[in-house]
């Protein structure tokens, strides 16, 4: 991966968690991450590696540890890699006009807001 991919896994998780919209502005939302996946071929271990590394990262950095963030946190990294996973494979493509995920908590219906 480039050496800038983490700056944008940030940026684009922030957004999703209701943080700036810096991801949006500056790389183009959600069909633009998706183009970034695909025919990229990633397999259910190296999604998992990753995830491993995203929440020792949160741990490391001193993200909230509380049960409501952590599990809103590993809900959308859960659903995002699989995502991530899906859009990697051949024959995947963008949708243009995909909106950004929005993810919250304690929400009735579940955490995701399209």
């Amino acid at each position: 991966m480039p050496g800038d991919h983490p700056s944008h896994v940030a940026q684009f998780i922030a957004e999703v968690l209701g943080g700036p919209n810096t991801y949006s502005t500056v790389r183009g939302g959600h069909p633009h991450m998706i183009t970034q996946h695909l025919n990229r071929h990633l397999t259910q271990e190296q999604r998992r590696r990753w995830l491993e590394l995203l929440l020792a990262s949160a741990d490391a950095t001193g993200l909230p540890d509380d049960p409501e963030f952590r599990s809103a946190l590993v809900a959308y990294l859960e659903w995002g890699s699989r995502l991530a996973v899906l859009n990697s494979q051949p024959g995947a493509a963008a949708v243009v006009d995909a909106p950004m995920p929005k993810w919250d908590w304690g929400v009735p219906g579940g955490p995701y807001r399209g």
